[in-house]
C-alpha cells in the first residue's frame, strides 16, 4: 500500500486594486472554456492572448472557438471612438447576461495609431482576455502584472508573469 498525497490547497484569490479579489463569478469562464467568436480586426492579437494564457503550463481553461455545438462565452468586437466613455481606453472586457464581450479600441490600436503595433495590441488583448478569466487590475507598486491597469506597467511581451501565473493556478488549480 502506498501512501497518498495530500490533496491540495487553493492558494487565497489574490487581491486588486478596487478591494475585491479575483474571482470565477466574475469571469467568462463557462465549465472548463471559454468558447468565443469574433468580429475584430486585431485576429493576431486575438490568438497571442489566446497563446499566453494557455502555454507553460496554464492549461486550465480552454479557448474553442465557437461552433454548432456551443455557445460563445465571449467575443471579441471593436469600437472606433475616442470620445467618452472611450477616452483614453484601448480595451475593455465587459461580463454580460449571456455572452461577454473584448472590444478592442481602434482609435488607439489601429494602423497609425499611438498604440497602433502589434506588441501594444498583443498586450492589451492579453490584458483583457486576463479579466475573462477572473482577474482585476493588480497594484504595479505591489508586483509586475499584466493585469496592471497601464500599458507602462505591463510587460511589453504581453504574457502574464510568474505571479500572474501564480494567480491562475490560486483561482483555476
Amino acid at each position: 500500500m502506498t501512501a497518498q498525497a495530500a490533496p491540495l490547497r487553493a492558494a487565497a484569490p489574490a487581491s486588486c486594486i478596487d478591494g475585491l479579489k479575483d474571482s470565477r463569478a466574475r469571469s467568462s469562464v463557462d465549465g472548463a472554456e471559454i468558447a468565443w467568436e469574433d468580429e475584430t480586426r486585431f485576429d493576431d492579437a486575438r490568438r497571442h492572448a489566446h497563446r499566453a494564457w494557455t502555454r507553460n503550463g496554464l492549461h486550465r481553461v480552454k479557448f474553442p472557438a465557437d461552433d454548432a455545438s456551443r455557445i460563445a462565452d465571449l467575443e471579441w468586437s471593436d469600437v472606433n471612438t475616442a470620445r467618452a466613455p472611450w477616452k483614453n481606453i484601448l480595451g475593455r472586457w465587459k461580463g454580460m447576461p449571456g455572452t461577454d464581450a473584448v472590444q478592442l479600441n481602434r482609435a488607439y490600436l489601429g494602423a497609425g495609431k499611438a498604440y497602433g503595433d502589434t506588441r501594444s495590441r498583443r498586450m492589451i488583448a492579453a490584458h483583457e482576455l486576463g479579466h475573462a478569466l477572473g482577474f482585476c487590475h493588480k497594484n504595479p507598486s505591489a508586483y509586475r502584472s499584466l493585469l496592471a491597469p497601464n500599458t507602462f506597467d505591463m510587460p511589453s511581451n504581453g504574457r502574464p508573469t510568474p505571479r500572474d501565473r501564480k494567480n491562475y493556478h490560486a483561482l483555476w488549480g
